[in-house]
This record gives C-alpha cells, structure tokens and sequence, in this order.
C-alpha cells in the first residue's frame, strides 16, 4: 500500500509541475497522510475542490501523462514566442496572428488535462459519423436518422472524469455532455479507452452556415481527428480541398475511416479504400502503412459492427500513449512556420559583404572628391617646392603672369575651400545615389518586410549625411597652409643661390671689362655665367624629380584622410544602422530556424 502511495504523489507532483489543471483534478499528492492508501484524505472537502467547485476527480488508475511537451516541442514554442517578440515591430499583425493564435493555444492546452485524449469524429451529410460515434460509446448519445443534418451541436462523450475544462475549451455546454455505457461488456467499459474525449461534430458540408463554423472551431482545438467518409462522398472536393489538404501535415493526429462498407459488393470496399488512399496521396497527406508515422486509413461499417474492433484497438493505443496533445501542437507549429516562410527567408544569402561595404566607402569618396583634393594637395607641394627651388628670374617671371591674370595669386587651397554649387548639387547626388546601391545590395533577397526595414534605415542615416559630408571637406580636405619642407630642401636653396651667384659675378666681371675697369678677358666671366644659367634650371629640375615621391606621398596622405573621414561618417550615419537590421534579421532567421526544426540538435 505504501508503494501504490508512492506512485500515486508521484502522479500529482508531474501533475502540479506541469501546469494542467481544470478544476477537477485532486491534488492527492499534498492532501494524503502516510497510511491513508491511494484513496486515503484529509478531512478537509474544499482542499478536494478545485476553483470552480467541482469536487476533484480520481486519476490513480489512469497511466501518468505529463502536462509538459516534449524537449524538443517546448524549445520550438519558446523560440516562436522569441521571434513573434522580435517581428512585432517589424511585420503586420496579419502575418503574425496565426502563430500567435497556436502560443495561446498551446498554453491554454497545457494548463489543462493531460491525461484525456480529445478526438473530434467529423464527415459529410450521410456519412454515418453519428452512428460511428454511438457505436464507440456503446450507447445511443448522438441522433440518427434521415432527416438532415441531424447533428446540429458538438455533442461530447468522456470516458472518465476530469475534463471539464476541455469541454469548457471547446464550448460544448454541459447539458450535450455524455458518458459511454457502464462499465461491463459494453464499449464504455474498455479499459483502454480511459481518457478518451470523443466529440461528434455538425455536417461540415452542412447548408446552416452556423454548423460549419462549429466544425471549423472545433476543428482548432481538438487533439485528433476521425474523418468519417462514405463510399459516396469520399471523393468530395469540398472534404479534400477545405480540411484534408490543408491539414495535410496532422497526418499523425488523423483517421481516415470508409464507413457504410456494408453497402458494397464483392471487392469493391478494397478497390474503394485503395481509391481514397490515392486521394489521401494527393492532398499530401502522409499514411500510416508499414510502421510509417501518418494518418490511420481503415474500412469499416458502424451499423454492422464489421471493423469496428479495429478501430478501437487503434484508438487504445492512441489514448494510451498520450502524446496526441502534443503531436497535434508540433503539427500545428509546422503549418505556423510554413505561413511564415515568405516572410522570413531569404532568397539566396542575404547581408552587406566587404565589397558592397568597400564600394560604398568609395562612393562617398567620389561624392567629397576626395581623389580631386589628393592631386590638389600634390600640386600645392609641387608649387610650394617650385617656389622654395626655382631659379630667381623664372620665379619673378611667373608672379609677373601670375599678376597679369585677375585673382591668379590666390592661393589653391583657400579658393578650393567653397566648391561651386553645380558642384555641390552633383555632390549631393552622388551621395543619394550611394546609399540607394547600399540599400538594394543589403536588400538583395530579403523577404518584402525586412526589406523595408533595411531600406528605412539607410533612408534615415542619410538624413543630414550631404551636409556632415560637406562640414569634412572643410576641415579635413587640402590641408591648408604650406606643405612641409622635405630634409634636402636647404642644399637645394643653397645651390641654387649657388647658381645664381655664378651667374651675377659673371655678369659684374663682364661689365667691369666691358666698361674698362677690368682686363679684358672675355671667357672666364662668359663661362660662369653659362654655369650659373645652366645650372639654375638643373638644380631646378633635379629639385622637380626629388619632390615628385614627396608630392605623390602628401596627395596620398590627404587623399586617405578624406577617404577614411567620409567612410566614418557614412559607417555611422548608413552602415551601421543597415547592419543591425541585417543583424535583427539573422537573429530571427535563426529562431525561424528552430521554429520548423531545422534548428535543433
């Protein structure tokens, strides 16, 4: 007795920690005394009911459920929470409202019983899913009988206590709430079939509107199906294309049962049955046949009792196992997941690779002309080496010109500091023009919504991105003032003073013989002014060549430091808004991901 006690708190306890709990089920677990046996209690009745008053039901003789899913389902239902939580802001609630609608669901469904198995029985007009049903429970509940439909409300049968709250759930009021046959001989007896629900739905082919939407919403919170087909309407299109392929993928929470058998002749049920397997084939609804996980397909007749065992044996194993609950959630999620694949993945591999993010840099450079302020910065060093190393009467030559052309002696830098405005505008299109390519390579093979976001976010960083641009080209362009003076810029002054020397004692020497004061020797002074002439310009030209990998280096240093400012300011204002989008978007690819399974160990 102390073992059977045991067993019994143990059953409560998975019981509690589950979460399930309809108001009938009795926590034996913390009202039982050492010694009191499996049905032994304190005497304290409330502590037997639950919140509605209803006296707790006995569970002891019932195999232990479980009120959690499965590992695998329970990491499937917090991802889909996570990535409903993370697209709320970003997709419409339409897209969402199915997935929501399955969360509820599998909440609602998890505080409640799991030790009942809920199965719906659903057929056309005709189908003899009413006769089926009492044929289950052993005992006339649901009516029969030509005049159509005769069903015209759920009508529920529970083999054991407990399940008020189901029913509660499915909305079938307690006056259309039935038990099977005592126990005995009869169906309602069977052992095995303790936790079954069985519920007999409306027509759903039925002309009153309300019968339809009744089979419909019932349809949504069952944890099983039997479809009842007859040799007439198997076929059905509306049967096939409105339930059957749709919910393809509960195939293991399914019966497909060919009732009225009776009515063939010879082979023609076989033939029949072989004919609503195809059709079953078609919609995609996978079979259970050869130990294969699908849908149960069987031929039987209700009103003659012919495979009628068969079904109940099939249905024992179901109930028993316990697991519909949470095959039919996992079922569900996966049709969840299969809505939301257009919104969540990608055609082909989406984000920003080095080479848009390089070309995009580029660009920018483009845009603030930064090349343009590289070969400016390299003139101006040139210009400061031309001034600093030419010859004296080249340079007074070239301010006499410089002078000549109206605001010809204004400095490069100071006039390059206010660009014109076409420029400007062009400027400004350039950048524009920049962060659309941006945006249509980050885009590329996003689903419609996430594209959208990625586009309004670039089109909000390159809000004030021309202005920002244009406050760099001031501050970090040419830099401004002289360049700086190489070390060898000294021996070039010196000898070109050198050469000018040379060139004004020769003149002096050539003058005082002209003028009789010195001995006439005209070659001396002719030479060293040939010499001072000749080498004014090739220390000139030397100073030229020296200056050129100087020059180049100091373009290049501008160049760079424009380069790299714009690419900062871009990476701040666009790139980086764009990439946690992209990131955002990765992040619930990946729960996605886990959503349909693909991302479980």
């Amino acid at each position: 007795m102390g073992a059977e006690t045991g067993a019994d708190a143990a059953d409560a306890a998975r019981a509690n920690r589950s979460g399930w709990d309809d108001g009938l089920i009795a926590r034996r677990a913390a009202d039982r005394r050492p010694g009191d046996g499996p049905r032994g209690r304190v005497p304290r009745a409330r502590a037997l009911e639950g919140p509605r008053g209803f006296p707790a039901d006995e569970f002891g003789d019932l195999p232990p459920g479980g009120g959690e899913y499965g590992a695998d389902l329970s990491v499937r239902l917090d991802a889909l929470r996570e990535l409903l939580g993370l697209s709320r802001t970003r997709l419409a609630d339409d897209a969402l409202h199915e997935a929501g609608r399955v969360l509820d669901e599998a909440v609602a469904r998890r505080r409640l019983s799991a030790q009942h198995t809920v199965v719906a029985v659903a057929g056309a007009t005709g189908s003899g899913k009413s006769t089926l049903f009492n044929s289950l429970a052993g005992v006339r509940i649901s009516e029969t009988g030509l005049k159509r439909p005769t069903t015209s409300a759920p009508i529920a049968c529970s083999w054991t206590d407990g399940a008020a709250g189901l029913l509660d759930r499915l909305g079938i009021p307690g006056r259309l709430r039935r038990r099977p046959s005592p126990a005995g001989t009869g169906a309602g007896g069977d052992e095995g079939l303790r936790g079954l629900v069985l519920v007999d739905l409306p027509d759903h082919d039925s002309a009153v509107t309300a019968h339809r939407e009744q089979v419909d919403r019932v349809l949504a919170l069952v944890d099983a199906v039997i479809w009842v087909v007859d040799p007439e309407k198997y076929a059905d299109a509306a049967l096939h294309e409105r339930y059957l392929r749709p919910l393809a993928g509960h195939a293991e929470v399914t019966f497909v049962v060919l009732n009225q058998i009776d009515r063939l002749p010879g082979d023609s049920a076989d033939l029949v049955l072989d004919d609503l397997r195809r059709l079953l084939d078609e919609d995609g609804m996978a079979l259970g046949e050869h130990g294969e996980p699908g849908a149960v397909v069987l031929a039987l007749s209700a009103l003659t009792g012919e495979g009628m065992e068969e079904l109940r044996e099939l249905l024992r194993a179901f109930v028993t196992e316990r697991g519909a609950a949470g095959r039919r959630l996992a079922a569900d999620v996966d049709a969840a997941a299969a809505g939301l694949r257009p919104v969540y993945v990608a055609e082909g591999r989406a984000g920003l690779g080095e080479r848009a993010r390089a070309e995009f840099a580029d660009r920018l450079a483009a845009a603030v002309g930064a090349a343009a302020a590289g070969e400016a910065a390299e003139r101006e060093w040139r210009r400061n080496a031309g001034r600093a190393c030419g010859s004296p009467w080249l340079r007074l030559w070239r301010w006499y010109e410089a002078r000549r052309v109206p605001g010809g002696g204004a400095v490069g830098p100071e006039r390059a500091a206010v660009p014109p405005a076409d420029v400007e505008v062009t400027a400004r299109q350039r950048v524009e023009q920049a962060v659309r390519t941006l945006a249509d390579a980050a885009t590329h093979g996003l689903p419609a919504p996430w594209a959208q976001a990625v586009r309004e976010s670039a089109v909000r960083g390159a809000k004030g991105l021309p202005e920002e641009l244009d406050v760099l080209v001031l501050e970090a362009g040419v830099p401004r003032g002289n360049p700086p003076r190489p070390a060898w810029w000294p021996a070039a002054v010196l000898a070109q003073a050198a050469m000018t020397l040379l060139q004004v004692y020769g003149g002096l020497w050539l003058l005082g013989q002209v003028l009789g004061v010195l001995e006439p020797d005209l070659l001396p002074p002719f030479l060293l002014m040939l010499a001072g002439m000749a080498g004014g310009p090739v220390v000139e030209w030397g100073c030229w060549a020296a200056a050129r990998g100087p020059a180049r280096r100091y373009g290049q240093d501008a160049e760079r430091r424009l380069r790299e400012a714009a690419a900062g300011c871009g990476r701040a204002k666009v790139l980086d808004p764009v990439s946690a989008e992209l990131l955002r978007y990765r992040e619930v690819r990946e729960r996605y991901a886990v959503v349909t399974g693909a991302g479980l160990g």
